[in-house]
């Protein structure tokens, strides 16, 4: 192999003395190499012992180049946003020629370019539970960690897989996006505007849920008249909330997915209010009106259920319920009521159905 690594025939060279292999000095007539003869084999390096190597100095015209790749630049994202854009140019186009281009045609076209937005991405392409701001800022801590307390037990108990809970505004959000609100009630909670009050009774009427908590049950239970309990009822006042009782024992909401007597939260003990059962008719299993897929709009209670729910990131409770066994117990019992509380508004009527069935199996037997 010659120094530019091509391959030659030896067989028609010269012999080479040994003299000349003994005194090793490469040439064009001693190319380094394997020799053979009678004798042996003698290797002819091209380096030996005392040679010294030093960097190649090449001219300043030769480009120098190594072993490193240049980097990559990814295209794949660009070409595919701007191959979006000509297909809704050419869309554009094609109804301007045809006369049929309209502002909502392309309003929608221009909807599949832009970039989507966090928060409205993440309130419809999965459950969020929502809480409307308080007007205190722990108060509202809390409500978030206790929402995503409970989401964290819907995901390990459920086939529900909530998103992160969003605070909510009734003065300027959107509450369509939330099956469920939960807001605590402080003494100073602001009192919504008239526009915020079409906003939640539009809300009410369109199948969500409001749960109110008060969190006064600790003292509350003792007859005492809280600042709570006087803003709750300033609040509801205005709102499109039917009749309420206390939760019947044969309310769908005892057994949405768990079979409960009780609703207790960091509090117990304390009636919880949902929408009473029509006078007329009253059809066991059905303690509410045939409306909103026979969800309750309300549920108003004090036994602060997100201090209850609330964990750290790792899983652990942030709060103390009661004592010893019987308060994890208690807190036990009070995430399966925020478990029945989210699947009873999202299932409706199909629990409620489900309760009939003994009724109805009776009557097919007759």
């Amino acid at each position: 192999m010659d120094a530019e690594g091509r391959l030659t025939e030896t067989d028609t060279r010269a012999a080479v003395p040994g003299e000349a292999l003994a005194a090793g000095d490469l040439g064009p007539d001693l190319p380094p190499g394997l020799y053979a003869g009678e004798a042996g084999r003698f290797a002819l390096n091209v380096t030996r012992a005392d040679t010294t190597l030093a960097p190649a100095r090449w001219p300043v015209r030769i480009a120098v180049e190594g072993l490193e790749r240049p980097a990559e630049r990814p295209l794949a994202g660009l070409l595919l946003a701007l191959a979006l854009a000509l297909m809704a140019i050419d869309a554009l186009a094609s109804l301007a020629v045809g006369g049929r281009l309209r502002a909502r045609a392309a309003l929608l076209l221009m909807a599949l370019v832009l970039p989507p937005v966090p928060g409205a991405q993440a309130a419809t392409g999965s459950v969020v539970l929502g809480y409307i701001l308080s007007g205190d800022a722990q108060v509202d801590e809390v409500a978030r960690q206790g929402l995503e307390g409970l989401g964290r037990a819907l995901w390990q108990r459920t086939s529900v897989e909530p998103a992160a809970p969003m605070e909510v505004d009734p003065e300027t959000d959107e509450l369509s996006f939330f099956p469920l609100l939960y807001w605590p009630i402080t003494g100073t909670t602001p009192i919504p505007s008239e526009a915020a009050y079409d906003r939640l009774n539009a809300y009410l009427r369109g199948g969500g849920m409001i749960v109110f908590d008060t969190r006064d049950a600790g003292i509350a239970g003792l007859g005492a008249a809280t600042p709570e309990g006087r803003r709750l009822q300033a609040i509801a006042r205005p709102l499109d909330v039917p009749p309420l009782s206390p939760v019947p024992e044969d309310h769908v909401l005892t057994r949405t997915f768990y079979l409960l007597q009780d609703f207790p939260g960091r509090h117990r003990g304390r009636d919880v209010w949902v929408e009473a059962a029509p006078e007329e008719e009253p059809t066991p299993g059905m303690p509410f009106r045939n409306l909103n897929d026979n969800v309750t709009p309300v549920v108003i209670g004090g036994n602060d259920w997100a201090a209850a729910w609330a964990m750290n990131p790792v899983g652990m409770p942030l709060y103390p319920v009661g004592r010893g066994m019987a308060g994890e117990r208690q807190r036990e019992m009070a995430y399966r009521f925020g478990v029945n509380l989210v699947m009873h508004v999202l299932t409706g009527n199909y629990k409620s159905d489900q309760v009939h069935v003994p009724a109805l199996l009776e009557r097919l037997g007759q």
